[in-house]
């Protein structure tokens, strides 16, 4: 197999937005989750302005992730992180997201680095990087950031909740708090706890929708 390469996303990766958004909604499916929707136009916005990183075997595409930038930097979001089949189960999404993480504390200094998310396998890698669990409340009160969730399966959730707590679980990490030492908040039974809530909560979703048709 080819050696996987790490790029940040320039007009030379334009190309590859198509695939990229149509992996993203197969993996969402798959999974069974909700996901705000990404098009192809969007993705190339990103890639233009330098808050995109992609993965490349050759000339395949392997894996991607994105950089937003919210409440006039106070705050970054990593977004769509995605690795191609082909290259699932290699660790592949790790190092995509910690070549992201690098290049938004570069980037962004200053700004809080948050992300919303339903994968357990994200939470671990947030969680090595020194992310913590918040509620929705220490995260940006951006209305544009919320919208994007609008999108999702799981959007009359967030809505009846009052844009308080979903299916995703928040995670910061606060670069004013850098210097202390990182402590795994999470354990297999954290986990496993995490994760039947949440199957709970999408089931129940789920019949919600059903009665109202």
């Amino acid at each position: 197999m080819k050696k996987i390469e790490i790029h940040i996303a320039n007009n030379n990766h334009l190309q590859y937005a198509d695939e990229i958004c149509d992996v993203i909604s197969d993996s969402a499916k798959v999974r069974g989750t909700g996901i705000a929707k990404r098009t192809p136009d969007y993705v190339k916005t990103k890639m233009q302005n330098g808050n995109a990183i992609i993965a490349l075997s050759g000339n395949q595409f392997a894996g991607f992730c994105y950089i937003e930038v919210w409440g006039h930097e106070k705050y970054v979001a990593h977004s769509g992180l995605i690795v191609h089949p082909d290259f699932r189960n290699q660790g592949l999404a790790k190092e995509i997201k910690e070549f992201t993480f690098n290049h938004s504390l570069k980037k962004y200094p200053t700004a809080k680095v948050f992300g919303i998310t339903t994968g357990l396998a994200v939470m671990k890698i947030n969680s090595d990087l020194g992310y913590k669990p918040v509620t929705f409340s220490e995260l940006t009160n951006d209305p544009k950031f919320w919208s994007g969730c609008m999108t999702c399966t799981n959007y009359d959730i967030l809505k009846a909740k009052d844009h308080k707590m979903c299916l995703c679980t928040g995670m910061l990490y606060d670069p004013a708090k850098k210097g202390k030492k990182k402590k795994k908040w999470y354990n297999k039974k954290v986990l496993r706890r995490l994760k039947n809530i949440k199957q709970t909560m999408l089931v129940n979703n789920k019949q919600l929708l059903l009665w109202k048709k």
